[in-house]
């Protein structure tokens, strides 16, 4: 079955399938938001920014994509061939990608660490230099779930732009049974965006500085994920 399903023709069936339907939920879903003024001064901004949530709400996080506007934006997926169908979806969402990972990191490195890591990270940066919003799953392509990985917050210290953390939950969805236990909204349904920033990382920012700051995302990160889902809850 997997085989059947990483065949070219497959693949970009599934794109166009799931681009569909995406754009019916981004028409239909109702959302609830929180601390979006500092992100919206971002994004009506020139500057680059970083936007990061967690592997298992990628779909509701393409739903956000009216938040955006016109602000150029960018998605890093992965170089696996389970990766193929969600870029050729992105792309028909007009989101352009970066095929790659900057996984999780070396030492003291640009966060070349993933398949694919030091041109994507290259890639990256080039679209914050550029004044475009550059969107990552810190816990992806691969996991652990909700645990962040160092690309990132290099990432963001090699750039100097700032990082927004996105909390993202939807009711009704329907699971997925996969590692990042991801869900798939229905259309009609309600959606909830917490947002996290801005959050910067010093230039000159060692080894110790970097995993202090990985882990306060991290933790902000799985905060912002449990209010948005207690918003619906209400």
């Amino acid at each position: 079955m997997k085989r059947w399903l990483r065949r070219p023709a497959v693949q970009a069936l599934l794109g166009w399938l799931i681009a569909a339907y995406i754009e019916l939920v981004i028409a239909t879903l109702r959302w609830r938001r929180e601390n979006e003024a500092p992100a919206r001064v971002a994004l009506d901004g020139s500057e680059g920014l970083i936007a990061l949530f967690w592997h298992g709400r990628i779909v509701p996080a393409i739903a956000c994509r009216p938040i955006l506007k016109d602000k150029p934006r960018t998605v890093m997926i992965s170089l696996s061939p389970d990766g193929e169908f969600i870029a050729l979806a992105a792309e028909r969402l007009r989101i352009p990608t970066i095929r790659g990972s900057t996984g999780r990191g070396g030492k003291s490195g640009t966060g070349g660490g993933g398949k694919g890591g030091v041109g994507a990270f290259r890639q990256a940066m080039q679209v914050l230099a550029s004044g475009g919003v550059m969107i990552m799953t810190p816990d992806g392509p691969r996991g652990p779930n909700e645990v962040m990985q160092l690309g990132p917050v290099q990432m963001a210290r090699a750039s100097g732009r700032p990082a927004f953390l996105m909390g993202l939950a939807v009711r009704p969805a329907i699971p997925l049974g996969s590692w990042d236990r991801g869900r798939v909204p229905l259309p009609f349904g309600r959606a909830a965006l917490v947002l996290e920033g801005p959050l910067g990382v010093a230039a000159n920012a060692d080894d110790a500085a970097l995993e202090a700051v990985r882990d306060d995302w991290q933790a902000r990160l799985r905060a912002a994920q449990a209010r948005a889902e207690a918003l619906l809850e209400a």
